[in-house]
């Protein structure tokens, strides 16, 4: 097996590098310190940089002005963000940079440039109605009985429902949000709306582009555990032109495996940035006349969390190669994601644990940035959900292999 990364791939980390080398851990805003979302926005400033680097338009296709690169760049450039905590919709983008391209048809070349160039901001929903259920569930669309402002009545949609806890929507100019064709979660249509003859009609999840501001939508401010701004986002009747929804069949299923081992990136990220303020640390910190960094008991706990940094890499690039080669394999690629997941939600929070117990009184100082860490690990932990949960999923897949004798 070759693990080397690409020239391409390791020039766009090395690009992500030299722009993320400017942001201090230490000026993040805290969300100890904050009452309700640490600011307003994200980091414009960083996000302008990080355009003017051409990394926001590492995944849109070279006809779209991009480097026409996937997952494992993407992952590689979130990896970085992650150690300086990063506050950029870089996930989300790259993300819906990528699905675009793969899967937007004409609206791709509208909208893939000014992506690119950093002057359409673009966010994804993903955690649904509650956080727990399918998320294209949680909005429904139906095909539109009148016709939309463009004059086009064949192929609109009228979409109802809500998304909460969608990242950096405030600040966004553009939601991708999935939806499903089918019935409500509660088993009816919404009213005045029906399927048939629409050829969607037999359920299945859909991607729709909203503007933020477009009528219907309704945003209702929420924080993040690590206290950014999120949103809760409301659609009521809101009307979009065919060429707004993306009806191509696993497009969202795509899109969510790729947020999926983005987050597991950003994590990986995180991690590698605390054990590396631990050791450092703990070669510093003396008791005894001695750095604890040679106490048995701390190199033990130190020894582990680097084992589960290295079993959260070796399973996200297993995963994001996956994703990007799209090869066969005995499972499907969704079992390489779950595995992932598994290390990524667990790692990450055993990561900051130890970093807090061997920190001792002084990791909770709000003057030094490892609670910032804690607190941005325990979101991606919340965003990556449970690991029994992943477990069972894989034992799902595990359970469709043909059984040997």
């Amino acid at each position: 097996m070759d693990f080397t990364f690409t020239e391409e791939q390791r020039a766009a980390a090395e690009a992500a590098r030299a722009v993320l080398a400017g942001v201090s851990p230490d000026g993040v805003p805290s969300p100890a310190l904050s009452r309700g979302a640490v600011a307003e926005d994200f980091d414009r400033a960083l996000w302008h940089k990080l355009a003017a680097s051409d990394v926001l338009g590492l995944l849109a296709a070279p006809e779209y002005g991009g480097a026409g690169l996937g997952p494992l760049a993407l992952c590689l450039v979130l990896r970085e963000a992650g150690q300086v905590l990063a506050r950029v919709p870089l996930l989300e983008c790259g993300a819906a940079a990528f699905a675009l391209s793969a899967h937007g048809g004409p609206v791709a070349a509208r909208l893939l440039p000014r992506i690119g160039r950093g002057e359409l901001v673009v966010t994804v929903a993903s955690s649904g109605r509650t956080g727990h259920d399918a998320a294209e569930l949680a909005v429904t669309a139906a095909p539109t009985a009148a016709p939309v402002d463009s004059g086009s009545e064949a192929g609109s949609w009228t979409l109802d429902g809500v998304h909460t806890a969608v990242p950096w929507a405030s600040g966004a100019d553009l939601l991708l949000l999935p939806a499903h064709t089918g019935h409500h979660p509660d088993g009816h249509h919404p009213e005045g709306h029906h399927t048939e003859g629409h050829p969607n009609d037999s359920g299945r999840a859909v991607v729709a582009l909203v503007p933020r501001d477009h009528p219907g939508v309704t945003l209702a401010d929420q924080v993040s555990t690590n206290g950014e701004r999120y949103a809760e986002v409301r659609l009521d009747s809101v009307r979009l032109g065919a060429e707004d929804v993306i009806t191509t069949e696993g497009a969202w299923e795509r899109l969510r495996e790729l947020l999926t081992v983005g987050t597991c990136a950003l994590a990986l990220g995180v991690g590698t940035a605390v054990c590396r303020m631990t050791g450092e640390y703990t070669a510093k910190r003396e008791q005894f006349g001695f750095p604890i960094a040679t106490f048995q008991a701390v190199a033990v706990q130190a020894a582990d969390r680097y084992i589960d940094l290295r079993a959260m890499e070796a399973t996200l690039w297993q995963a994001a190669w996956r994703l990007e080669s799209g090869t066969a394999g005995a499972l499907p690629a969704a079992a390489d994601v779950a595995v992932a997941k598994i290390w990524a939600s667990e790692g990450v929070r055993r990561v900051v644990q130890t970093a807090q117990h061997l920190h001792g009184g002084f990791g909770a100082d709000t003057g030094y940035a490892l609670h910032r860490y804690h607190a941005w690990a325990k979101q991606l932990e919340l965003s990556l959900g449970p690991a029994a949960a992943h477990e069972e999923a894989l034992g799902d897949l595990l359970a469709t292999l043909p059984a040997h004798d």
